[in-house]
């Protein structure tokens, strides 16, 4: 099941290094002509041209590390360079190089690469959040201001090209209007120096060892061969980068978070009993000829394209409450995670939620939402919820008529619909009920799971349906 997401033109400033004897490095802006609304807008028409032209891995354990690390930098990100309109977000590309990149506005990528070279997770907080650093400095809008002002779309694709680096970035610039990016837009070692340091920061803030980026950085220097660091093709060092990082870190707070262990141990075990990650090149040479991509078929719902094999956990028998807000409190089997919060909330098993070009899905598990449907009666407000899902959904279809339903101990009513998997190519068992709330609108539970998994899933959307509890009173 599938889950569906004009920039102000105004100057505005970025940044430069001011250094000080006695605190850490302060940082004054440079110019910049675009604003950042224009960041925003380039890094989400880029961010989804990385993940038509790249492999995403669409693991949920590994992508759970990277967000909770990438939230900790976030909220770490000193005040005056905080920008609220930045859509942060934490991939994971199954891709062997040792390489990560940010694009303007907040997306991030991290190669499986670079987290399976790294021996902490302070290591991969620190690739991290110098990427961060790039992205809080508007390094990419600042170096496309030195430069002729293209149209955005174009300035897109360039910055996406000089951002990637190496083989793997020419893929994606080639297809760009222009192909001066990966000239003018490589960052500078000046702009390197100032990511080392404000990352630096940021991992103290956070309670990271900043030494760790340090290591990290050593570490991408030392490697060769066919797992070449194409980091490093992006991001040259500014001179003396390791002794400058060092020499930071002694003026900041001494570090008081190592991370979780246990986590990042199975994320690193996971990735380990994955298929070989393909090269930069080996993706190139399959997207120019049509073919699949090495090594990203059967991974148990990892790598791939529509018509790979998803395996998750059975329901567990133990169960789990969640109360995602004030109105609604949800039981769901204990080995289902909460993915959102407020709005619409998701509750599906590991490997059973996937990111996608056009947003999310999911291929098992409940979904709750609330749609504004006043004045309707209940059920029309659910016919126009349906249409409003066939619009990510093009293959939904509802297989039953109407029927009375218990909400959370409220009348209510429910359907079954049948849906095309956009992950697995697979037909789609659709659980759909709902209820009226207080105030008009329409609560909403529905229900996914694979055509041929229907009995077994069936009587957990009954369960966590009827097991509801409502607070709009």
């Amino acid at each position: 099941m599938h889950l569906s997401r004009t920039a102000v033109f105004l100057p505005t400033l970025a940044l430069v290094l001011v250094t000080t004897a006695d605190a850490q490095t302060r940082i004054e802006p440079h110019d910049n002509k675009y604003s950042v609304a224009q960041d925003v807008q380039i890094g989400q028409e880029a961010a989804q041209q990385v993940k038509r032209e790249y492999p995403l891995l669409n693991d949920g354990v590994s992508e759970r590390l990277l967000d909770r690390i990438g939230q900790r930098l976030v909220q770490s990100v000193p005040q005056e360079f905080r920008q609220p309109a930045f859509r942060y977000s934490f991939d994971v590309v199954n891709m062997r190089e040792i390489n990560a990149f940010a694009l303007p506005g907040g997306p991030m990528f991290v190669n499986r690469g670079m987290i399976q070279a790294s021996d902490t997770e302070a290591e991969v907080a620190g690739v991290m959040a110098h990427e961060l650093a790039h992205v809080v400095l508007r390094h990419g809008t600042v170096q496309a201001s030195k430069a002729q002002k293209f149209q955005i779309g174009a300035i897109a694709g360039q910055i996406l090209g000089a951002i990637v680096g190496g083989n793997a970035g020419a893929v994606i610039a080639q297809g760009s209007e222009f192909g001066l990016g990966a000239y003018f837009l490589k960052y500078s070692r000046e702009f390197e120096r100032e990511a080392d340091i404000l990352g630096a920061q940021i991992m103290a803030r956070a309670g990271y060892d900043p030494r760790a980026m340090a290591t990290m950085f050593d570490k991408i220097a030392r490697q060769g061969g066919s797992g070449a660091p194409e980091w490093l093709s992006s991001h040259p060092n500014p001179g003396n980068r390791s002794a400058a990082i060092r020499k930071e870190a002694e003026l900041l707070a001494a570090p008081t978070y190592a991370g979780n262990t246990t986590e990042f141990r199975s994320v690193k075990s996971r990735l380990a009993s994955l298929p070989t990650a393909p090269t930069a090149q080996q993706v190139a040479q399959a997207r120019k000829s049509g073919q699949p991509i090495p090594g990203t078929g059967d991974t148990g719902g990892s790598v791939g394209t529509s018509g790979r094999t998803v395996r998750v956990e059975p329901p567990s028998s133990q169960w789990r409450t969640y109360q995602p807000n004030d109105a609604v409190r949800i039981s769901v089997p204990a080995n289902w995670n909460q993915i959102g919060g407020n709005g619409v909330v998701l509750y599906a098993p590991e490997g059973g939620y996937f990111q996608t070009q056009g947003g999310s899905a999911f291929t098992h598990g409940v979904e709750v939402g609330v749609m504004d449907a006043r004045g309707q009666s209940l059920e029309a407000a659910t016919e126009a919820l349906i249409q409003s899902f066939t619009q990510s959904n093009p293959d939904l279809r509802r297989s039953a008529d109407y029927s009375r339903a218990n909400v959370g101990g409220r009348a209510g009513v429910q359907t079954t619909l049948t849906n095309m998997s956009a992950i697995t190519g697979q037909r789609e068992f659709v659980r759909l009920a709902t209820t009226m709330l207080s105030d008009g609108s329409t609560l909403f539970v529905i229900g996914v799971s694979p055509q041929n998994e229907r009995s077994a899933y069936q009587r957990i959307f009954n369960r966590v349906i009827q097991g509801l509890t409502i607070n709009d009173r």
